[in-house]
């Protein structure tokens, strides 16, 4: 296989760093009162375009870089979740070379002038502002269809904060009245987000479920259909299933999650026994990113998630550079041989039944793309082809199979005898038929239902984010990391979350250099 994509001259190239300047207004003017309706009725396609807009934030290009000269790790949403998963224990891949995430894997990242705390910051608050937008133009509306884009707005809202709450300060529980981030609504004028202080992170949680609980209200019996990059009533319960876990509303998490079941079907053991997790058409995709050939993440080659993280592309850094994605040996010794998660990955002796028996011009894959043990094959490549030279496939942004697994956990942290079955369910039926729960407490069920996380969500963003949640060490030792990062971190070492970015502290007057989370030493071996 030959590197032909121009963007490959850009390796190497330093980190560049953008202003902080978010789209503080609507296009002309603010808007807001009495002027919504009108502008409601006069312009409708600007609230769809809006609504649109908020999707599109997602699967940005260019973000904290330029067009011209990209950062190769600087495409989205997608972006955000592949470094918060080299922050975590279970992602192995090279230090040196291609990784364009090496910093996240070794916490140089961690400082607040690193171009990646800038894309997750911006990210986050660039979509928040999406959706601010969307609010102000259906403030007062009483229109039905209005009324669905005013409640996907609320939720996106909420999605930020629950994202930025957990980047860049420790968990809820325990931490409440710790600076988190700043709260941005809609209706706040230029000079109050140019100063605008650090929430606590109470303030910040009360926000994502006020904001929840009006996108739920307003979404009631609305369906996403096909439309997956939409928030329906599914979604928005999600959502605060999500919240709710992280605050220990255990019954509340398993209801919510209860609520979102609803909204889709799990992937069949058929269906996850080859390479999948690419496509938004699968019932268990409650919303994703969806990405066409056209988007610009796309047209660039190799600046795109599936670059970097899919093993079967024809045209990316995993492939093409042998800079795969791993899955840490001490987590695949954890999968049981009769579980099909443990052939989401290539064995030490090099094989995986997901693609043993597939070929790509009469090669078989494993030798075709140089595939090496722990690699991952969980995702597929563009309409399921392998060696496909497109990079189109969408992105996951919430799973019915999460669902069952908070409603699992939100039952066994409530005492609910229906934990255990609930998680036996899922998992005999959908991913190894042989699996029986052991667990006899409810810190051992909760373990357990990590576990099946670690598995299950592997590679999809939410690594990081359980290991703060559940207040757990980062190991590394003695597994198939490379010498540079094999290091293990102390329970909520300070490191673990990100520093506000310089280019916040240079546009909002209200966090100070005190405010800053305190930097910490780089670990050592």
């Amino acid at each position: 296989m030959k590197i032909t994509n121009k963007y490959l001259m850009f390796v190497g190239v330093t980190l560049l760093l953008a202003s902080c300047e978010l789209d503080k207004e609507m296009e002309g003017q603010y808007i807001g009162g009495e002027q919504n309706e009108n502008i409601i009725a006069q312009r409708p396609n600007m609230t769809v375009a809006a609504v649109n807009g908020m999707s599109a934030k997602l699967n940005a290009f260019a973000t904290v870089s330029t067009a011209e000269e990209p950062d190769h790790n600087d495409y989205g949403v997608a972006a955000v979740y592949q470094t918060l998963e080299q922050g975590g224990q279970d992602m192995p891949c090279t230090t040196s070379g291609y990784n364009w995430f090496n910093n996240s894997q070794t916490y140089a990242d961690r400082i607040y002038t690193s171009s990646l705390d800038e894309l997750i910051w911006k990210t986050f608050y660039n979509h928040l502002d999406a959706a601010n937008k969307v609010l102000v133009l259906t403030e007062g509306t009483e229109d039905p269809e209005m009324l669905i884009y005013r409640g996907q707005a609320f939720a996106a809202r909420a999605y930020d904060f629950l994202n930025l709450a957990q980047a860049y300060q420790f968990t809820y529980a325990g931490h409440e009245n710790e600076l988190c981030v700043p709260i941005v609504t809609e209706n706040m004028t230029l000079e109050e987000k140019q100063n605008n202080p650090r929430a606590t992170v109470e303030k910040v949680y009360e926000q994502i479920i006020k904001d929840l609980n009006q996108a739920i209200d307003l979404l009631e019996g609305y369906d996403n259909g096909t439309n997956k990059d939409k928030i329906d009533e599914a979604v928005a319960y999600g959502l605060r299933a999500r919240a709710n876990l992280l605050m220990h509303n255990w019954a509340e998490a398993a209801k919510d999650a209860e609520k979102a079941i609803a909204g889709g079907t799990p992937q069949s053991l058929a269906d996850v026994s080859k390479p999948t997790f690419n496509s938004a058409t699968a019932d268990s995709w409650l919303w994703g990113v969806l990405i066409t050939p056209d988007n610009d993440v796309v047209q660039t080659g190799i600046i795109n998630w599936p670059s970097h993280l899919c093993s079967l592309t024809g045209n990316g850094y995993t492939t093409l550079t042998g800079s795969f994605r791993y899955v840490s040996s001490a987590l695949y010794d954890l999968i049981p041989d009769s579980d099909i998660r443990k052939q989401w990955f290539i064995s030490p002796e090099g094989t995986s039944k997901l693609v043993d028996n597939t070929t790509v011009d009469g090669i078989p894959v494993i030798d075709y793309f140089g595939l090496t043990p722990y690699a991952n094959v969980k995702f597929g490549a563009y309409q399921d082809i392998m060696g496909n030279t497109t990079n189109s496939q969408d992105w996951p942004l919430m799973r019915v199979e999460e669902m069952y697994l908070i409603k699992a956990e939100g039952e066994a942290m409530s005492n609910n005898p229906n934990a255990k079955q609930t998680l036996e369910n899922f998992v005999k039926t959908y991913r190894n038929p042989d699996y029986t729960c052991t667990a006899s407490s409810a810190q051992e069920m909760q373990d357990e239902i990590w576990l099946q996380r670690r598995m299950e969500l592997w590679g999809e963003g939410f690594a990081l984010f359980d290991i703060l949640r559940l207040k757990k060490p980062i190991i590394r030792k003695d597994t198939n990391y490379e010498a540079k990062v094999q290091f293990n971190l102390e329970p909520e070492s300070q490191i673990m979350i990100y520093r506000i970015p310089q280019c916040e502290m240079e546009t909002n007057n209200g966090i100070k250099e005190s405010d800053n989370n305190p930097a910490a030493p780089q670990p050592s071996i």
